[in-house]
């Protein structure tokens, strides 16, 4: 049967929703009694048939037999609920469909010059689609709340495998988070450069100078994102983040070493600055680099003095501005 008629949802075509509106509207008829307000040319007698072998109209006892339709909320409910859910999961594969052609069509089209996306599971797929349409850099405002729970960096290392540049300035809270400094080393030996500041604005990942993605997220957990395409609030956001590194402090730690022969952990400098930069306490340093509390305490006072810095923060960033100048 094709879905034609006023009950076309219920799976009804045009001839026989006609013919169940007519039994409902004259129960307990005989099909002559019915076919004289029958208006159509189509077989009224066949519409019935079909109706009682679906289940919707019994025949009474009597001769001739009479037609009665069966309630229709009893008749009718199953098939719309069906219809309802077949309905629901078509919506559900369009809004698929659409995500799809909008992901492709923003990294593709050159009048895509912005659009919103929502939901956690939507704004991953854009970051994927504009980390592999990165060509040549892909540059990072980091900061948490992070997309991927699982991950403490923003960043990962397939673009640096294809070869792109990656430049990312964490704010200092993304180095407090648990992993963050292997995560950190990790990328900085894949080729990332890393900067630091107190603070960033926002959430930002800037594909060349093509695409731009600011991310938010809100209370409950709901993230939402911007897709920028070439355009002048593109430039500006490319602005922003040049601005932005130019002040920011270098980033470069190095891998743990391996222990020494009397096995105890070697506590790396570029490792101490950067958890330094990061305004943790001597205690959770202690934690990140695997050693104790008071070797962390005598290793910051020798940097300290070295430096000649009066507070821990200004001996990191001391230290950091020195390394800047390295090769």
């Amino acid at each position: 049967m094709q879905p034609d008629g006023n009950l076309g949802a219920a799976g009804l075509d045009a001839v026989e929703s006609a013919a169940y509106e007519l039994v409902v509207a004259q129960p307990g008829t005989t099909e002559a009694g019915l076919g004289r307000s029958w208006l159509r040319s189509d077989s009224l007698g066949d519409a019935l048939r079909t109706l009682t072998a679906a289940g919707l109209v019994h025949i009474g006892d009597g001769e001739p037999p009479t037609y009665t339709a069966v309630d229709p909320n009893v008749a009718l409910d199953a098939p719309l609920r069906a219809y309802a859910e077949r309905l629901a999961a078509a919506r559900d594969h369009l809004h698929r469909l659409a995500g799809i052609h909008r992901a492709h069509a923003t990294l593709t089209d050159p009048n895509a010059v912005l659009e919103v996306v929502s939901g956690r599971t939507a704004v991953l797929k854009r970051f994927a689609c504009l980390q592999r349409a990165a060509r040549t850099e892909i540059r990072c405002l980091d900061k948490p709340p992070y997309l991927d729970v699982s991950s403490t960096t923003s960043l990962g290392v397939e673009p640096l495998r294809r070869g792109a540049r990656a430049r990312t300035i964490y704010e200092r809270s993304s180095l407090e988070q648990p992993g963050a400094l292997r995560g950190l080393e990790q990328l900085v030996a894949a080729g990332q450069q890393a900067r630091v500041l107190p603070t960033l604005p926002i959430k930002l990942y800037l594909a060349d100078d093509r695409y731009g993605m600011v991310v938010r997220h809100t209370a409950g957990a709901d993230v939402s994102a911007v897709l920028l395409g070439t355009s002048a609030l593109l430039d500006g956001m490319g602005h922003l983040f040049e601005g932005l590194w130019r002040s920011a402090l270098p980033l470069r730690p190095a891998a743990a070493a391996a222990p020494a022969a009397n096995h105890r952990p070697v506590v790396e400098h570029r490792r101490l600055v950067a958890l330094l930069l990061s305004g943790l306490t001597d205690e959770a340093i202690a934690r990140q680099l695997g050693v104790g509390y008071r070797t962390v305490q005598r290793h910051i006072a020798a940097l300290m003095a070295t430096l000649g810095a009066r507070t821990r923060f200004q001996a990191g960033v001391q230290a950091a501005r020195r390394e800047q100048d390295l090769p």
